[in-house]
């Protein structure tokens, strides 16, 4: 191509028409992630039994469950009339929704991309700022229906049901509890989850063009990105395909596939840091309690805070020790993956260290996104907490250990999965034959 012909086809890929089917790209890859995740929240709630609240709350819960996988901030607040207060909290991300979404938004985003092998940092910015203002516009609107009271949760002929009925015949104060999403934080938080979506879609694909001044990165940077990519989804895949056995064989379908929709990644990522030595604080106080498995509520339901890792779990149920030796097995295969994929120059340290720091980061990312808080409470007066109607449920990472234990998991993984491949053709190997003329 002569370089009138370059200069030509350049301007054509940087003219109105190009900046307009990129703004088509990039609507199309924000509604089909919206709907994705609406779709798998709506699925989730509606096992959970959520579509049978009342009030025609059902829409409203889906987008407040959108709203929170997106990083957003859902508030919850009751009253019970001026001589008792309800207090609730709720601090939790549903990760399956949020997983789904984020591999939709980035399949869309990259797609257009995936024929090309350089682009200029300022289509890319431009590319990721023009997504990033449709994600904020739909999260807006998704935010803005995510609000509704409830008056009339409590179980019939239960204690608290008898104190709700107290309230609101002797007091003229029935117990309410309502959700609303902040628009503020959840625009702010809404923006990080997005520009974190797409930036990890571009450090993890290995299609995805990138500008000329950062494609030297991309050798140490997008086979350990992709292997823990592969790493993460792996355990989603195996908790998947464990939770469709347990639903088939052990009853309560509908609470397994509700686990299954909305906190599988919760529960599986929980499993990866368990099972290479991470450890969790937490504790369940009250009626309510932790979705399946069962043995975590078990664990955490104590007097006091409960230090939450194998040993405590296997004192429970043995199969616990299990999440070590799967851990091992499914960091040595990403090992192996990001090994293959490296460059042949690669050195054993480098494969090491290279491992070692993406698996400390990624746990560094995914052990926060875990974390559960959830508070509801009724006091009389201000003073007396009716106890009937009040619980508590927290579950927090020990992040810094946990990203300590990554790094010397991925970093012997890295090592031994070096050595493993070293017989293995690597990417950019060279034909030792020179070219037949």
């Amino acid at each position: 191509m002569s370089s009138h012909s370059a200069a030509r086809s350049g301007t054509a890929a940087h003219g109105p028409g190009h900046a307009v089917r990129a703004g088509l790209h990039a609507l199309l890859a924000v509604v089909a992630a919206l709907a994705a995740m609406a779709v798998t929240a709506a699925l989730g709630l509606w096992a959970a039994g959520a579509a049978d609240l009342p009030g025609g709350s059902f829409p409203r819960i889906v987008a407040a469950v959108v709203v929170m996988a997106a990083g957003g901030d859902v508030e919850l607040a009751g009253g019970a009339g001026e001589l008792a207060r309800t207090d609730a909290e709720l601090t939790a991300m549903p990760l399956s929704v949020s997983l789904v979404g984020a591999l939709t938004l980035a399949t869309g985003f990259l797609r257009p991309l995936r024929h090309r092998a350089v682009a200029s940092t300022g289509e890319l910015l431009a590319r990721i700022a023009g997504t990033a203002a449709l994600w904020l516009a739909a999260l807006a609107v998704v935010a803005g229906l995510a609000r509704h009271t409830f008056t009339d949760l409590l179980p019939a002929d239960s204690p608290a049901d008898l104190i709700g009925d107290l309230l609101g015949d002797v007091l003229d104060a029935a117990p309410s509890v309502g959700f609303r999403a902040d628009v503020g934080t959840t625009l702010l938080y809404g923006l990080l989850w997005v520009l974190g979506v797409l930036v990890l879609a571009l450090l993890v694909s290995r299609r995805a063009p990138l500008p000329a001044r950062l494609v030297r990165y991309q050798e140490p940077v997008r086979p350990a990105a992709s292997a823990m990519l592969f790493l993460l989804l792996a355990y989603v895949v195996l908790g998947l395909a464990t939770g469709v056995v347990v639903a088939a064989t052990r009853g309560h379908a509908s609470e397994t596939f509700a686990v299954l929709l909305l906190g599988l990644p919760n529960l599986v990522w929980l499993a990866l840091g368990l099972g290479i030595g991470a450890s969790w604080e937490g504790r369940v106080d009250g009626p309510f309690g932790l979705p399946v498995p069962h043995v975590l509520d078990q664990v955490l339901r104590g007097p006091g805070q409960t230090t939450l890792d194998v040993r405590t779990l296997a004192a429970h149920d043995d199969r616990a020790w299990w999440l070590i030796p799967v851990a091992a097995v499914l960091l040595l295969a990403a090992a192996c993956l990001m090994a293959i994929r490296s460059p042949a120059r690669t050195r054993l340290w480098q494969q090491a260290l290279h491992l070692g720091v993406a698996f400390a980061v990624t746990l560094l990312v995914v052990a926060p996104l875990t974390r559960l808080d959830a508070r509801l409470g009724l006091s009389l007066l201000g003073i007396f907490e009716v106890d009937a109607l009040g619980g508590r449920v927290h579950l927090h990472p020990r992040v810094w250990a946990a990203a300590g234990w990554a790094l010397l998991w991925g970093t012997v993984a890295g090592f031994a999965a070096g050595l493993l491949t070293r017989r293995v053709r690597h990417r950019g190997e060279a034909d030792a034959a020179p070219p037949v003329r």
